[in-house]
């Protein structure tokens, strides 16, 4: 990868980060957190073309791909608390997206999986890993309030727990 794509990719990130602390930034706030440049300008309009920020006037913000792409930027954050010692509780994630909203199904058992859940039946997601205010924030960002149940429990009959201690190496 060449320095020019390595210094495009950065700047769409950043510029992803940015507008996801906010409904809308204006382009000049963009510009002025990043600095102009030529880069800038064409990551703001590969981002726009690849449909993850959406333009109107002199304004930018996150389309739902783009807040997809965001959290999964979010996921590969080495700070995230994936190697902490068990806090006892379980988090499970239910997901109900019906065939013709296959594609964002898809998108998010990739994000659970990325996070390290373990998928326990077709729609039932698990992990041990402090991760529900990230999938809170996803879920309300995405517009899932039916579609996706997030609970936090601490207790799992035995068998249950035995399969689990044995797929997360507890």
């Amino acid at each position: 990868m060449s320095s020019e794509t390595g210094k495009k990719l950065d700047y769409s990130k950043r510029i992803l980060r940015i507008l996801g602390e906010k409904r809308a930034v204006s382009l000049p706030e963009i510009k002025e957190k990043i600095g102009p440049s030529y880069a800038l300008n064409r990551s703001i309009k590969g981002l726009k073309d690849s449909g993850l920020i959406q333009q109107i006037s002199n304004f930018a913000r996150l389309t739902k791909e783009g807040k997809r792409k965001l959290h999964s930027m979010q996921l590969d954050n080495p700070c995230l608390p994936a190697n902490v010692s068990w806090d006892g509780y379980w988090r499970v994630i239910l997901l109900d997206l019906p065939e013709e909203r296959k594609s964002e199904r898809e998108s998010l058992r990739y994000l659970l999986k990325k996070a390290g859940f373990v998928c326990l039946k077709n729609s039932a997601w698990i992990s041990p890993h402090p991760l529900e205010h990230l999938f809170i924030n996803i879920k309300k960002d995405l517009g899932l309030s039916h579609e996706m149940m997030i609970m936090v429990t601490p207790f799992v009959d035995d068998e249950t727990k035995d399969f689990l201690f044995k797929s997360f190496g507890k």
